[in-house]
């Protein structure tokens, strides 16, 4: 069990991806994601091994949940800023966790 102060201590933010391009030098295939979080944190880069749901066009403006907290992580050439977050399907392929109705970005989980 884990105490309310500590689930605060993990920041989780809407944001709108704003471009998806291809991240060949992955280990297992993967996307690189530029995503708005609003003024307040700004433009975040990251990858995301999503490339079996989800497509390059569905993608863009699409808004998703992600913890923007975390200390950047080098992933092969590139800096991941942030974490999105998603769930696995009956096949473990990633769902990624998104409000249902458009909210501004950089909105925080409450």
């Amino acid at each position: 069990m884990i105490d309310f102060r500590d689930f605060l201590k993990v920041d989780i933010r809407v944001g709108t991806i704003l471009s998806v391009e291809d991240f060949p030098q992955a280990k297992r295939p993967a996307f690189k994601l530029l995503i708005d979080f609003g003024s307040e944190i700004g433009k975040k880069k990251t990858s995301a091994q999503i490339t079996k749901l989800h497509t390059k066009d569905q993608l863009v403006g699409k808004q998703v949940l992600a913890v923007v907290n975390f200390p950047p992580k080098q992933i092969g050439p590139f800096m991941s800023e942030v974490l999105v977050l998603g769930l696995g399907d009956e096949n473990q392929d990633i769902v990624l966790i998104a409000p249902e109705r458009n909210v501004p970005n950089g909105q925080r989980l409450h």
